[in-house]
């Protein structure tokens, strides 16, 4: 359904600089998108750690203040736990690989991207609450705001947390609006009901699943109303976990939110969501099949092979310009109708 840009991908690992001489960028992955000054800007998750001596396995966490330290240890130490390549687990406590921040770049086409000299480009972690990185940004625009809502990561769980800026230069740091475990959470760009509408990605362990929730807020810091609105699907894509993309879009059918869906074997896809207009908590419609799924080598192989994840995109009219990670290695686009997505929709339901 999506048509992928011919550049794709139009952002590589190579090309990210690390934020300082003894780090290695491993990934660039799940940008937020946006327009600012006439430009398409993206907010990317850029993962890192130490450059790695033989032997040794080496990553970053930061203290309180957000000064980074290293931790170093053996790699044949039995105490050693490196199965997943994006955990690292010592003496049954659990660490990532790499440390994330987020790094601000932009393009006059929408393809080429560079990093502005004018602006401050990237937001590290901070608190106690990130010392192991923020990660995957949405950005959602709310009358002259826009509104970041992202991962905290820290030994006490993942969280989202919450920036405001009017000028990108600077930012007011709100901290963590819900605690952990939960993620991907996404600020509609206005209110209704007199209250601001977010979709959100808690977690259960036992009981429940990888299901999307919907809250409501007077103020985007206290959050409430909290409504299971979408369920994981057995045997379908989306069998495992679910989560939501970028800010919903409003249409005349209702509000469409593209999200992401994953099986079993870790094979993340996209799909398309139709809410109600005047009350969001109610499903109108669900893909049957993804709009977007991992086909292309960039996609299907990588750091992290068979994904393809968004969380940011730019609407003009009926063009939906979607931004995506793919193998959690690059960045690439697709361009999407966004009345044939409806057109899907409209005709399955729940």
């Amino acid at each position: 359904m999506g048509i992928r840009f011919p550049e794709n991908p139009i952002i590589l690992t190579s090309e990210i600089k690390p934020s300082m001489a003894e780090m290695k960028v491993e990934c660039v992955l799940n940008p937020g998108a946006f327009t600012f000054q006439n430009k398409i800007w993206l907010l990317l998750r850029v993962a890192e750690r130490p450059h790695q001596e033989e032997g040794f396995v080496s990553f970053p966490i930061l203290d309180e203040d957000g000064n980074i330290e290293i931790l170093k240890y053996a790699t044949d130490d039995p105490d050693l736990n490196m199965s997943d390549a994006r955990m690292v687990t010592y003496k049954s406590k659990m660490y990532l690989s790499t440390m994330s921040h987020l790094r601000l770049v932009c393009s006059d086409d929408g393809i080429k991207f560079y990093e502005p000299e004018d602006f401050p480009t990237k937001i590290f972690g901070k608190g106690s609450l990130e010392t192991y990185g923020i990660e995957d940004c949405r950005v959602t625009r709310i009358d002259d705001q826009y509104v970041l809502t992202f991962t905290e990561v820290s030994e006490y769980g993942v969280g989202v947390g919450l920036i405001t800026t009017k000028d990108w230069i600077n930012f007011n740091r709100v901290g963590m609006i819900l605690p952990p475990h939960n993620k991907d959470c996404a600020i509609f760009d206005e209110k209704i009901g007199g209250k601001y509408i977010c979709l959100h990605r808690p977690s259960g362990i036992d009981l429940g699943g990888n299901f999307i929730w919907q809250s409501s807020s007077p103020d985007m810091i206290h959050w409430g109303d909290h409504t299971c609105v979408m369920k994981t699907r057995p045997g379908m894509w989306d069998c495992a976990r679910i989560g939501a993309g970028a800010a919903p879009i409003k249409t005349k059918s209702g509000w469409l939110e593209i999200y992401h869906g994953a099986d079993f074997n870790h094979r993340y896809a996209l799909g398309a969501v139709l809410f109600d207009l005047n009350d969001p908590s109610i499903v109108l419609a669900r893909s049957i099949e993804p709009i977007l799924q991992p086909e292309a080598p960039y996609e299907l192989t990588g750091f992290f092979g068979n994904v393809v994840f968004t969380n940011g995109h730019i609407i003009d009219g009926d063009t939906m310009r979607m931004y995506y990670g793919a193998s959690d290695e690059v960045i690439c686009g697709a361009t999407f109708s966004i009345n044939q997505i409806l057109t899907t929709l409209l005709n399955v339901t729940p």
